[in-house]
């Protein structure tokens, strides 16, 4: 097992105490907004092994079977399937939807046809992997996730008492809601600047005013919105959107073609290891309206909420369960019992509250506190996990 050190990624949405409060450090003032475990090369884990550090993804691509496990390499390949985050938004991410496989793939394909480097500002699938995740509450989380029936949204609007909002809830009003929402995300995007301007600053207007009337009402939570995004139509697709607030614990999986918009909140995110993200507002990046609309599902509800189950078998493991593969999360709550995890597949262990021990098979011992996390290689032997009242995320995959 291998303790180890991490990147803070500075985006501008980031917390600038969330991350450092977790990790016992003072603020640098600056934002952190995402600390990244595993061997993605943007940011890549480095593991405290012989002397090191060593990148994580080098010691994989130096031995794919040692680390991962045969099966695992056989399954998904040499590399580390899955990528595990500890996300920290002090203001909204952009609104953004993820594509499929098969849209990852023939995407990323099309755009190296075209030339455009992989880092370039324009380019929209920056690998060939789909980009499934999985958020977990550590405090109150708040988002935007899926669509609103349309019935629901147009209501939202119309209460508002915007003129401007008006030929959007007429489009709401068609009986097919898949039509109703692809048809009013379309027009909201490619609306003329100047319609679109007088419609985002009447509709933040409006929202202000009603939230300040009903603190706890339903347009609360657009206040972060109007109040960091002045002008963006963002504020406009949003309002399509389920609001949703996870508490501690709770839990979000969001597949292909979901909408959504982190709002405020920190939470560990785990995902399948891409950078694949198509965007609708609530940003100065590139959106590429067409390809968007070609993966975002328009499927009304509201998102389901997760809460662990018990793992039959392994006593205190609480398991997320998501309909994929490429990773899988769970969580410890310990307590005076000492418990074990198995070690056939690749891991990734992560103390969030108390002081966590690994145990090796040979006796070495390892302290996280919260915030640090270390990387178990799929040995087949099992660790010991104790620290009563501390509490370990555990990310692998599912085989």
């Amino acid at each position: 097992m291998d303790r180890l050190v991490n990147t803070v990624r500075p985006y501008a949405w980031g917390s600038v105490t969330a991350i450092p409060s977790l990790l016992g450090q003072e603020p640098t003032g600056e934002p952190q907004a995402e600390l990244w475990m595993g061997a993605h090369p943007g940011a890549p884990s480095r593991a405290d092994r012989d002397g090191g550090p060593h990148r994580l993804d080098d010691l994989i691509a130096a031995d794919p079977e040692g680390e991962l496990g045969a099966a695992t390499v056989a399954r998904f390949g040499p590399t580390l399937p899955f990528l595990f985050k500890i996300l920290a938004a002090g203001i909204p991410l952009s609104i953004q939807a993820h594509p499929t496989l098969d849209q990852a793939r023939a995407g990323h394909a099309a755009e190296d046809a075209l030339g455009i480097p992989s880092d370039a500002p324009n380019r929209n699938y920056r690998d060939a992997n789909h980009k499934p995740e999985l958020i977990c509450a550590l405090d109150d989380f708040d988002g935007l996730c899926g669509f609103r029936r349309p019935a629901e949204a147009a209501a939202l609007m119309a209460a508002l008492k915007v003129p401007a909002l008006d030929p959007l809830i007429a489009l709401l009003q068609d009986e097919d809601e898949s039509r109703a929402l692809s048809r009013t995300l379309a027009a909201i995007l490619t609306m003329a600047d100047p319609a679109a301007a007088e419609a985002v600053r009447d509709t933040a207007e409006a929202v202000d005013k009603a939230a300040a009337g009903d603190p706890d009402g339903p347009y609360a939570p657009y206040t972060r919105i109007t109040r960091e995004f002045s002008g963006d139509r963002g504020l406009l697709a949003g309002l399509l959107l389920n609001h949703i607030r996870l508490r501690a614990g709770e839990a979000l999986y969001l597949g292909a073609g979901v909408p959504h918009a982190y709002l405020q909140g920190i939470c560990v995110e785990l995902m399948a290891n891409s950078d694949n993200v198509l965007r609708a507002g609530l940003t100065p990046k590139h959106i590429d309206v067409p390809e968007l609309m070609k993966v975002v599902g328009f499927t009304a509800g509201a998102p389901a909420v997760l809460r662990p189950v018990p793992v039959p078998g392994t006593p205190g493991e609480g398991l997320y369960p998501v309909p994929i593969d490429e990773f899988r999360l769970s969580r410890f709550d310990l307590d005076e019992q000492p418990r074990t995890v198995d070690g056939r597949t690749p891991q990734i262990l992560l103390c969030t509250a108390g002081t966590a021990r690994l145990t090796a098979a040979d006796g070495t011992a390892l302290d996280l506190a919260p915030g640090q996390s270390a990387f178990l290689p799929a040995t087949g032997t099992e660790t010991g996990l104790s620290g009563a009242g501390a509490t370990v995320f555990r990310a692998t995959v599912t085989l």
